[in-house]
Protein backbone atom coordinates (compact mmCIF):
# COMPACT_ATOMS: atom_id res chain seq x y z
CA UNK A 1 0.00 0.00 0.00
CA UNK A 2 1.22 3.43 -0.60
CA UNK A 3 2.24 5.97 1.89
CA UNK A 4 -0.32 8.55 0.82
CA UNK A 5 -2.72 6.04 1.15
CA UNK A 6 -2.06 4.98 4.39
CA UNK A 7 -2.28 8.83 5.34
CA UNK A 8 -5.73 9.45 3.52
CA UNK A 9 -6.83 6.29 5.19
CA UNK A 10 -5.68 7.24 8.75
CA UNK A 11 -7.30 11.13 7.96
CA UNK A 12 -10.80 9.84 7.23
CA UNK A 13 -10.62 7.22 10.04
CA UNK A 14 -10.31 10.16 12.34
CA UNK A 15 -12.44 11.96 10.77
CA UNK A 16 -15.17 9.11 10.87
CA UNK A 17 -14.44 8.68 14.68
CA UNK A 18 -14.96 12.42 15.44
CA UNK A 19 -18.54 12.05 13.88
CA UNK A 20 -18.92 8.60 15.63
CA UNK A 21 -18.34 10.57 19.32
CA UNK A 22 -20.80 13.16 18.55
CA UNK A 23 -23.29 10.87 17.08
CA UNK A 24 -22.63 8.77 20.37
CA UNK A 25 -23.65 11.80 22.74
CA UNK A 26 -27.06 12.11 21.10
CA UNK A 27 -27.49 7.98 20.54
CA UNK A 28 -25.93 7.06 23.64
CA UNK A 29 -24.40 4.08 21.68
CA UNK A 30 -20.77 3.55 22.45
CA UNK A 31 -17.82 5.05 19.80
CA UNK A 32 -15.84 2.14 20.44
CA UNK A 33 -18.65 -0.17 18.80
CA UNK A 34 -18.89 2.11 15.47
CA UNK A 35 -14.90 2.49 15.45
CA UNK A 36 -15.03 -1.54 15.43
CA UNK A 37 -17.81 -1.48 13.02
CA UNK A 38 -15.50 0.46 10.89
CA UNK A 39 -12.54 -1.60 11.16
CA UNK A 40 -14.51 -4.42 10.36
CA UNK A 41 -15.73 -2.97 7.32
CA UNK A 42 -12.22 -1.80 6.40
CA UNK A 43 -10.57 -5.27 6.62
CA UNK A 44 -13.03 -6.91 4.48
CA UNK A 45 -11.93 -4.53 1.36
CA UNK A 46 -7.86 -4.45 2.11
CA UNK A 47 -5.87 -7.48 2.81
CA UNK A 48 -5.05 -7.34 6.62
CA UNK A 49 -2.14 -9.45 8.43
CA UNK A 50 -2.84 -10.93 11.47
CA UNK A 51 0.56 -10.46 13.30
CA UNK A 52 0.98 -7.07 12.12
CA UNK A 53 -2.42 -5.93 13.79
CA UNK A 54 -1.38 -7.66 17.11
CA UNK A 55 1.96 -5.88 16.88
CA UNK A 56 0.22 -2.62 16.73
CA UNK A 57 -2.38 -3.72 19.26
CA UNK A 58 0.09 -4.62 21.83
CA UNK A 59 1.49 -0.65 21.14
CA UNK A 60 -1.64 1.12 20.86
CA UNK A 61 -2.76 -0.96 24.08
CA UNK A 62 -0.47 0.46 26.28
CA UNK A 63 -0.10 3.92 25.47
CA UNK A 64 -4.12 3.94 25.74
CA UNK A 65 -4.20 2.48 28.80
CA UNK A 66 -1.67 5.15 30.26
CA UNK A 67 -3.96 7.79 28.57
CA UNK A 68 -7.40 6.60 29.87
CA UNK A 69 -5.69 6.49 33.13
CA UNK A 70 -4.19 9.73 33.03
CA UNK A 71 -7.09 11.37 31.43
CA UNK A 72 -9.30 9.62 34.56
CA UNK A 73 -7.31 10.93 37.01
CA UNK A 74 -6.90 14.56 35.79
CA UNK A 75 -10.52 14.79 35.93
CA UNK A 76 -10.96 13.63 39.97
CA UNK A 77 -11.40 15.35 42.93
CA UNK A 78 -10.14 14.47 46.42
CA UNK A 79 -12.29 15.96 48.57
CA UNK A 80 -13.31 15.27 51.87
CA UNK A 81 -17.13 15.02 51.58
CA UNK A 82 -16.23 12.31 48.80
CA UNK A 83 -14.38 10.17 51.04
CA UNK A 84 -17.50 7.59 51.37
CA UNK A 85 -18.12 7.69 47.54
CA UNK A 86 -14.19 6.83 46.79
CA UNK A 87 -14.21 4.34 49.15
CA UNK A 88 -17.62 2.30 48.03
CA UNK A 89 -15.88 2.83 44.05
CA UNK A 90 -13.15 1.40 45.69
CA UNK A 91 -14.34 -1.31 47.35
CA UNK A 92 -17.13 -2.37 44.56
CA UNK A 93 -14.31 -2.46 42.10
CA UNK A 94 -11.74 -4.70 43.94
CA UNK A 95 -14.34 -7.04 45.12
CA UNK A 96 -16.39 -7.74 42.20
CA UNK A 97 -13.43 -8.02 39.96
CA UNK A 98 -12.28 -11.09 41.90
CA UNK A 99 -15.62 -12.48 42.20
CA UNK A 100 -16.38 -12.00 38.76
CA UNK A 101 -13.01 -13.32 38.37
CA UNK A 102 -13.50 -16.59 40.42
CA UNK A 103 -17.30 -16.93 38.68
CA UNK A 104 -15.94 -16.96 35.48
CA UNK A 105 -13.10 -18.93 35.62
CA UNK A 106 -15.32 -21.31 37.44
CA UNK A 107 -17.73 -21.54 34.32
CA UNK A 108 -14.30 -21.98 31.83
CA UNK A 109 -13.18 -24.93 34.06
CA UNK A 110 -16.74 -26.64 33.92
CA UNK A 111 -17.18 -26.70 29.93
CA UNK A 112 -13.78 -26.35 28.21
CA UNK A 113 -10.65 -28.58 29.24
CA UNK A 114 -8.34 -26.11 31.14
CA UNK A 115 -7.33 -25.76 34.90
CA UNK A 116 -8.56 -23.38 37.25
CA UNK A 117 -5.45 -21.37 37.03
CA UNK A 118 -5.52 -21.05 33.20
CA UNK A 119 -9.43 -20.06 33.53
CA UNK A 120 -8.40 -17.46 35.73
CA UNK A 121 -5.92 -15.87 33.25
CA UNK A 122 -8.56 -15.89 30.53
CA UNK A 123 -11.15 -14.66 33.00
CA UNK A 124 -9.71 -11.52 34.47
CA UNK A 125 -9.65 -9.99 31.48
CA UNK A 126 -13.21 -10.25 30.95
CA UNK A 127 -13.93 -8.96 34.53
CA UNK A 128 -12.58 -5.68 33.96
CA UNK A 129 -14.29 -2.41 33.55
CA UNK A 130 -13.52 -0.50 30.39
CA UNK A 131 -12.91 2.85 31.44
CA UNK A 132 -11.79 3.78 27.76
CA UNK A 133 -15.79 3.24 27.30
CA UNK A 134 -16.99 4.42 30.38
CA UNK A 135 -15.47 7.72 30.96
CA UNK A 136 -16.53 9.33 27.42
CA UNK A 137 -20.54 7.70 27.50
CA UNK A 138 -21.09 8.64 31.41
CA UNK A 139 -20.93 12.57 30.90
CA UNK A 140 -24.76 13.25 30.66
CA UNK A 141 -24.84 11.42 34.44
CA UNK A 142 -25.36 13.75 37.37
CA UNK A 143 -21.97 14.07 39.82
CA UNK A 144 -22.46 12.14 42.14
CA UNK A 145 -23.22 8.60 39.67
CA UNK A 146 -20.53 9.72 37.23
CA UNK A 147 -17.87 10.24 39.54
CA UNK A 148 -18.55 6.76 41.41
CA UNK A 149 -18.47 5.23 37.52
CA UNK A 150 -14.90 7.37 36.56
CA UNK A 151 -13.46 6.40 40.02
CA UNK A 152 -14.72 2.36 39.65
CA UNK A 153 -13.38 1.73 35.90
CA UNK A 154 -9.98 3.52 36.79
CA UNK A 155 -9.56 1.61 39.93
CA UNK A 156 -11.24 -1.34 38.53
CA UNK A 157 -7.96 -0.96 35.38
CA UNK A 158 -5.64 -0.71 37.87
CA UNK A 159 -6.60 -3.47 40.03
CA UNK A 160 -7.18 -5.82 36.84
CA UNK A 161 -3.80 -5.11 35.31
CA UNK A 162 -1.92 -5.39 38.67
CA UNK A 163 -4.06 -8.78 39.35
CA UNK A 164 -3.33 -10.42 35.71
CA UNK A 165 0.43 -9.88 35.56
CA UNK A 166 0.90 -11.21 39.83
CA UNK A 167 -0.76 -14.56 37.71
CA UNK A 168 2.02 -15.43 35.34
CA UNK A 169 4.22 -16.03 37.58
CA UNK A 170 2.41 -18.88 39.20
CA UNK A 171 2.46 -20.63 35.63
CA UNK A 172 5.95 -21.00 35.71
CA UNK A 173 7.48 -24.07 37.06
CA UNK A 174 7.90 -24.16 40.90
CA UNK A 175 6.11 -21.55 41.69
CA UNK A 176 4.91 -21.53 44.98
CA UNK A 177 4.36 -19.24 48.06
CA UNK A 178 6.86 -17.38 47.74
CA UNK A 179 5.59 -15.81 44.48
CA UNK A 180 3.02 -14.30 46.87
CA UNK A 181 5.64 -12.49 48.65
CA UNK A 182 7.12 -11.58 45.84
CA UNK A 183 4.14 -10.10 44.51
CA UNK A 184 3.01 -7.93 47.29
CA UNK A 185 6.50 -6.80 47.49
CA UNK A 186 6.42 -5.41 44.16
CA UNK A 187 3.31 -3.96 44.70
CA UNK A 188 4.34 -2.16 47.63
CA UNK A 189 7.37 -0.89 46.50
CA UNK A 190 5.36 0.40 43.10
CA UNK A 191 3.36 1.86 45.22
CA UNK A 192 6.40 3.87 46.78
CA UNK A 193 8.16 4.77 43.71
CA UNK A 194 4.88 6.29 42.18
CA UNK A 195 4.13 8.33 45.29
CA UNK A 196 8.34 9.39 45.23
CA UNK A 197 8.32 9.46 41.45
CA UNK A 198 4.91 12.10 41.25
CA UNK A 199 5.75 14.22 44.06
CA UNK A 200 9.90 15.22 42.11
CA UNK A 201 8.19 14.88 38.69
CA UNK A 202 5.39 17.82 39.88
CA UNK A 203 7.82 19.91 41.49
CA UNK A 204 10.53 19.56 38.54
CA UNK A 205 8.09 20.30 35.52
CA UNK A 206 6.81 23.48 37.33
CA UNK A 207 10.04 25.51 36.68
CA UNK A 208 10.58 23.73 32.98
CA UNK A 209 9.76 26.85 30.76
CA UNK A 210 11.24 25.77 27.41
CA UNK A 211 8.43 24.90 24.37
CA UNK A 212 6.94 21.76 23.87
CA UNK A 213 7.82 20.82 27.96
CA UNK A 214 3.79 18.74 27.75
CA UNK A 215 5.38 15.96 25.39
CA UNK A 216 8.79 16.37 27.80
CA UNK A 217 6.25 15.06 30.37
CA UNK A 218 4.34 12.69 28.77
CA UNK A 219 7.23 10.87 27.78
CA UNK A 220 9.02 11.10 30.91
CA UNK A 221 5.60 9.53 32.43
CA UNK A 222 5.75 6.67 29.38
CA UNK A 223 9.20 6.12 29.56
CA UNK A 224 8.87 5.42 33.62
CA UNK A 225 5.94 3.16 32.47
CA UNK A 226 8.05 1.11 29.91
CA UNK A 227 11.02 1.01 32.83
CA UNK A 228 8.55 -0.36 35.31
CA UNK A 229 7.28 -2.68 32.52
CA UNK A 230 10.96 -3.86 32.17
CA UNK A 231 11.88 -4.75 35.75
CA UNK A 232 8.25 -6.45 35.89
CA UNK A 233 6.35 -3.91 38.25
CA UNK A 234 2.96 -2.76 37.45
CA UNK A 235 3.41 1.06 37.14
CA UNK A 236 0.23 1.84 36.41
CA UNK A 237 -0.08 3.72 39.75
CA UNK A 238 2.44 6.22 38.63
CA UNK A 239 0.19 7.47 35.92
CA UNK A 240 -2.68 7.24 38.74
CA UNK A 241 -0.81 9.27 41.50
CA UNK A 242 0.90 11.67 39.21
CA UNK A 243 -2.61 12.82 38.08
CA UNK A 244 -4.43 12.93 41.51
CA UNK A 245 -1.68 14.82 42.78
CA UNK A 246 -1.49 17.41 40.17
CA UNK A 247 -5.01 17.92 39.92
CA UNK A 248 -5.40 18.14 44.13
CA UNK A 249 -2.22 19.70 44.90
CA UNK A 250 -3.81 20.97 48.19
CA UNK A 251 -3.99 17.22 49.31
CA UNK A 252 -0.84 16.20 48.45
CA UNK A 253 1.34 19.50 48.94
CA UNK A 254 0.29 20.19 52.71
CA UNK A 255 2.33 22.08 55.45
CA UNK A 256 6.02 21.96 54.77
CA UNK A 257 5.76 20.73 51.29
CA UNK A 258 3.04 23.75 50.32
CA UNK A 259 5.87 25.92 49.70
CA UNK A 260 7.70 23.61 47.14
CA UNK A 261 4.92 24.46 44.02
CA UNK A 262 3.58 27.16 42.62
CA UNK A 263 -0.23 26.96 42.80
CA UNK A 264 -0.44 29.31 39.25
CA UNK A 265 1.65 27.40 37.51
CA UNK A 266 0.48 24.10 37.86
CA UNK A 267 -2.82 25.22 37.25
CA UNK A 268 -1.65 26.02 33.95
CA UNK A 269 0.35 22.90 33.63
CA UNK A 270 -3.22 20.24 34.51
CA UNK A 271 -5.12 22.74 32.18
CA UNK A 272 -2.60 22.16 29.00
CA UNK A 273 -2.11 18.59 30.18
CA UNK A 274 -5.46 18.02 30.33
CA UNK A 275 -6.24 19.14 27.00
CA UNK A 276 -3.50 17.79 25.13
CA UNK A 277 -4.34 14.13 27.32
CA UNK A 278 -7.86 14.27 25.99
CA UNK A 279 -6.78 15.24 22.52
CA UNK A 280 -4.00 12.45 22.14
CA UNK A 281 -6.05 10.25 24.27
CA UNK A 282 -8.49 10.46 21.44
CA UNK A 283 -6.35 9.70 18.24
CA UNK A 284 -4.84 6.32 20.10
CA UNK A 285 -8.63 5.23 21.26
CA UNK A 286 -9.54 5.17 17.33
CA UNK A 287 -6.84 3.89 15.84
CA UNK A 288 -6.66 0.97 18.70
CA UNK A 289 -10.02 -0.12 18.41
CA UNK A 290 -10.10 0.05 14.66
CA UNK A 291 -7.15 -2.55 14.55
CA UNK A 292 -9.31 -4.19 16.39
CA UNK A 293 -12.49 -4.40 14.31
CA UNK A 294 -9.56 -5.28 11.94
CA UNK A 295 -8.74 -8.14 13.20
CA UNK A 296 -12.52 -9.58 13.94
CA UNK A 297 -13.24 -12.34 12.41
CA UNK A 298 -16.93 -13.74 12.73
CA UNK A 299 -16.52 -17.14 11.83
CA UNK A 300 -15.08 -17.35 15.59
CA UNK A 301 -18.25 -16.86 17.04
CA UNK A 302 -19.99 -20.10 15.72
CA UNK A 303 -18.39 -22.13 18.06
CA UNK A 304 -20.70 -23.62 20.45
CA UNK A 305 -18.49 -22.55 23.44
CA UNK A 306 -19.03 -18.91 22.68
CA UNK A 307 -23.21 -18.34 23.19
CA UNK A 308 -22.46 -20.67 26.42
CA UNK A 309 -19.45 -19.21 28.22
CA UNK A 310 -20.40 -15.91 27.00
CA UNK A 311 -23.96 -16.48 29.20
CA UNK A 312 -22.27 -17.17 32.19
CA UNK A 313 -19.68 -14.34 32.20
CA UNK A 314 -22.66 -11.99 31.53
CA UNK A 315 -24.57 -13.49 34.45
CA UNK A 316 -21.53 -13.72 36.63
CA UNK A 317 -21.11 -10.12 35.71
CA UNK A 318 -24.48 -8.39 36.18
CA UNK A 319 -25.37 -10.85 39.25
CA UNK A 320 -22.14 -9.58 40.98
CA UNK A 321 -22.78 -5.94 39.99
CA UNK A 322 -26.85 -6.01 40.91
CA UNK A 323 -25.56 -7.04 44.61
CA UNK A 324 -22.32 -4.81 45.42
CA UNK A 325 -24.53 -1.77 44.10
CA UNK A 326 -27.43 -2.74 46.17
CA UNK A 327 -25.49 -3.49 49.26
CA UNK A 328 -23.27 0.23 48.56
CA UNK A 329 -25.85 2.68 46.92
CA UNK A 330 -29.20 1.13 48.40
CA UNK A 331 -32.41 1.06 45.76
CA UNK A 332 -31.20 3.84 43.38
CA UNK A 333 -28.71 1.77 41.35
CA UNK A 334 -29.53 2.95 37.49
CA UNK A 335 -28.06 3.59 35.51
CA UNK A 336 -24.97 1.48 37.03
CA UNK A 337 -26.25 -1.83 37.08
CA UNK A 338 -26.12 -1.59 33.25
CA UNK A 339 -22.60 0.37 33.17
CA UNK A 340 -20.13 -2.67 32.89
CA UNK A 341 -18.81 -2.28 29.65
CA UNK A 342 -15.30 -4.50 28.37
CA UNK A 343 -12.95 -3.06 26.00
CA UNK A 344 -9.35 -2.09 25.65
CA UNK A 345 -8.18 -3.74 28.82
CA UNK A 346 -10.17 -6.92 27.92
CA UNK A 347 -8.31 -6.88 25.10
CA UNK A 348 -4.87 -6.01 25.83
CA UNK A 349 -4.96 -8.65 28.16
CA UNK A 350 -6.12 -11.32 26.15
CA UNK A 351 -3.21 -10.99 23.71
CA UNK A 352 -1.02 -10.48 27.00
CA UNK A 353 -1.58 -14.13 27.94
CA UNK A 354 2.09 -15.88 27.16
CA UNK A 355 1.79 -18.66 24.26
CA UNK A 356 3.26 -21.23 26.85
CA UNK A 357 0.23 -20.42 29.07
CA UNK A 358 -2.54 -20.10 26.53
CA UNK A 359 -5.03 -22.66 25.75
CA UNK A 360 -6.19 -24.05 22.48
CA UNK A 361 -9.80 -24.14 24.25
CA UNK A 362 -10.77 -21.07 24.57
CA UNK A 363 -12.21 -19.18 21.59
CA UNK A 364 -11.95 -15.52 20.53
CA UNK A 365 -15.40 -15.41 20.27
CA UNK A 366 -16.21 -15.22 23.95
CA UNK A 367 -13.95 -12.34 24.18
CA UNK A 368 -15.75 -10.30 20.82
CA UNK A 369 -19.05 -11.34 22.43
CA UNK A 370 -18.60 -10.57 25.73
CA UNK A 371 -17.54 -6.89 24.50
CA UNK A 372 -20.28 -6.12 21.96
CA UNK A 373 -23.28 -7.53 24.83
CA UNK A 374 -22.16 -5.40 27.62
CA UNK A 375 -21.91 -2.48 25.48
CA UNK A 376 -25.13 -3.00 24.19
CA UNK A 377 -26.38 -3.77 27.30
CA UNK A 378 -24.81 -0.09 28.60
CA UNK A 379 -26.23 1.74 25.54
CA UNK A 380 -30.12 0.20 26.39
CA UNK A 381 -28.94 1.54 30.30
CA UNK A 382 -28.04 5.02 29.33
CA UNK A 383 -30.65 5.51 26.92
CA UNK A 384 -33.43 4.32 29.39
CA UNK A 385 -32.01 6.97 31.97
CA UNK A 386 -32.11 9.47 29.56
CA UNK A 387 -35.90 9.20 28.98
CA UNK A 388 -36.39 8.50 32.45
CA UNK A 389 -34.39 11.36 33.23
CA UNK A 390 -33.81 11.15 37.30
CA UNK A 391 -29.97 10.24 37.01
CA UNK A 392 -29.02 12.75 34.19
CA UNK A 393 -27.22 16.26 34.55
CA UNK A 394 -29.66 18.43 32.97
CA UNK A 395 -32.69 16.44 33.83
CA UNK A 396 -35.75 17.94 35.71
CA UNK A 397 -36.38 15.08 37.86
CA UNK A 398 -35.84 14.29 41.41
CA UNK A 399 -31.92 14.13 41.86
CA UNK A 400 -29.89 13.00 45.31
CA UNK A 401 -29.36 14.89 48.25
CA UNK A 402 -26.08 15.94 47.56
CA UNK A 403 -26.41 17.10 43.92
CA UNK A 404 -29.51 19.52 45.10
CA UNK A 405 -26.81 20.85 48.03
CA UNK A 406 -24.36 21.44 45.37
CA UNK A 407 -27.09 23.35 43.08
CA UNK A 408 -28.31 25.34 46.03
CA UNK A 409 -24.95 26.19 46.39
CA UNK A 410 -24.67 27.77 42.70
CA UNK A 411 -27.57 29.46 43.49
CA UNK A 412 -26.24 31.22 46.13
CA UNK A 413 -23.38 32.34 44.19
CA UNK A 414 -24.99 33.31 41.07
CA UNK A 415 -27.28 35.82 42.86
CA UNK A 416 -24.48 37.93 43.90
CA UNK A 417 -24.26 38.48 39.75
CA UNK A 418 -27.20 40.54 38.96
CA UNK A 419 -26.78 39.06 35.08
CA UNK A 420 -27.33 35.62 36.25
CA UNK A 421 -30.36 34.39 37.39
CA UNK A 422 -31.83 30.69 37.90
CA UNK A 423 -33.51 29.45 35.00
CA UNK A 424 -37.13 29.13 35.06
CA UNK A 425 -37.44 30.89 38.69
CA UNK A 426 -40.93 32.44 39.62
CA UNK A 427 -39.25 35.21 41.22
CA UNK A 428 -36.85 36.87 39.47
CA UNK A 429 -34.20 39.77 40.85
CA UNK A 430 -35.60 43.41 40.16
CA UNK A 431 -32.75 44.16 38.00
CA UNK A 432 -33.99 48.00 37.54
CA UNK A 433 -33.15 48.56 40.88
CA UNK A 434 -29.20 46.99 40.72
CA UNK A 435 -28.71 48.77 37.79
CA UNK A 436 -29.85 52.90 38.53
CA UNK A 437 -27.17 54.60 40.70
CA UNK A 438 -28.49 55.25 44.59
CA UNK A 439 -28.65 59.11 44.86
CA UNK A 440 -26.53 61.41 46.84
CA UNK A 441 -27.60 61.97 50.62
CA UNK A 442 -28.13 65.86 50.40
CA UNK A 443 -28.96 65.79 46.75
CA UNK A 444 -33.17 65.50 46.27
CA UNK A 445 -34.54 62.16 44.64
CA UNK A 446 -33.26 62.11 40.76
CA UNK A 447 -36.67 61.82 38.58
CA UNK A 448 -34.69 60.12 35.90
CA UNK A 449 -35.52 56.37 34.97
Amino acid sequence: MEPYDLILGGSIVLIASYFANILAKKTNIPAVLMLMVIGYVIQQFVGVDQKDLLGALNILGPIGVILIVLEASLDLKLEKEKTGLILKATGLAIILLFVTSAAIALALTAFLDMSFYTGLLYAVPLSVLSSAVIIPSVGGLIDIKKELLIYESAISDIVGIILFYALLPFGEEGAGGGEIIHTLSDLGLTILLSVVFSYVLIILFQYVTEGAKLFLLMATLVGLYAAGKQLHLSPLPLIMVFGLALNNQKVFFRGGLKHLVDESKLKHILHDLHFITLETAFLVRTFFFVAFGMSIVLGDLVHWSVPLITLFAIVAIYGSRFVGLRVAMGKDITPEIFVAPRGLITVLLFYSIPAELASEEFQPGILLLTILVTSLVMTFGLIREAKVGTGMADSEGEKTEESKEETASSEGENQASPSTTEAGSPTQPKEPKVMVPFPKPQEPASNES
